[in-house]
């Protein structure tokens, strides 16, 4: 039996005002169920916000890379995100890059990437959940979820369901020095009538290792994947 992917879930000062923001970007419904979260849409997966105040002092571990169709497309995406509160942030992109660099409300970093990009053909509205990480977390997470290696390359690596969506990605080294805790996290559950004490310790055998405190809720076991980055398996669902 594996883990189910159930939600990116993201630390934020105003949950609520958060969930709007990329309820907005994204065109999905924004609820409550414990914690503030936006329904799965077609990235399969659900986008909670859960209260913190941890100051962010560095960039992200993950951030998102949205599709476009078209110029019009990510154009009106961008223009989107503007109007609702984003705002554009230089990394020391070129002139010559055509993915456009971004912030939310909060600062959480994302991209709005151009149309045509073969990388993020046939994914979802968010093309993938880019992230800061080694080829040993890709292999882990590509056995935890059991999905397919669809990139590995110079320790590059990614990953994608079997039902297709959003793709998880690790640019390899160099990774920069971690946060003491990631404002982004995964929550995985077990399906309904699996165990999630029994897939901890399934886990633990693919390179995780356990956590006392960090992440949310009283149904939240909270690990570490192999680079040390938090995630947490919730109750079957």
């Amino acid at each position: 039996m594996s883990i189910n992917l159930y939600a990116l879930s993201f630390d934020a000062k105003d949950p609520a005002a958060l969930a709007r923001f990329w309820g907005g970007v994204l065109r999905r419904e924004v609820a409550e169920d414990d914690g503030v979260y936006l329904t799965e849409g077609n990235a399969g997966f659900r986008v909670r916000f859960l209260p913190s105040d941890a100051i962010k002092d560095r960039p992200n571990q993950m951030h998102f890379d949205l599709t476009s169709q078209t110029p019009e497309d990510q154009q009106a995406t961008v223009a989107r995100a503007l109007e609702l509160g984003g705002r554009h942030l230089d990394i020391g992109q070129g002139p010559e890059i055509t993915h456009v660099v971004l912030a939310d409300p909060e600062g959480n970093e994302f991209c709005v990437i151009a149309a045509g990009n073969n990388f993020l053909a046939n994914t979802a509205t968010i093309g993938a959940l880019s992230s800061d990480g080694t080829q040993a977390v890709g292999y882990f997470w590509s056995k935890a979820l059991d999905w397919p290696l669809v990139w590995d390359q110079d320790e590059e690596t990614a990953i994608q369901s079997p039902q297709g969506g959003s793709k998880i990605s690790w640019g390899g080294p160099p990774v920069e020095p971690k946060a003491p805790k990631n404002r982004l996290h995964l929550d995985v559950a077990p399906p309904p009538g699996g165990n999630a004490e029994a897939e901890v310790e399934r886990l633990l055998t693919l390179g995780a290792r356990r956590l006392t405190t960090g992440q949310h809720g009283p149904d939240a076991i909270p690990l570490a994947d192999p680079d040390g980055n938090e995630f947490c398996i919730l109750t079957p669902r």
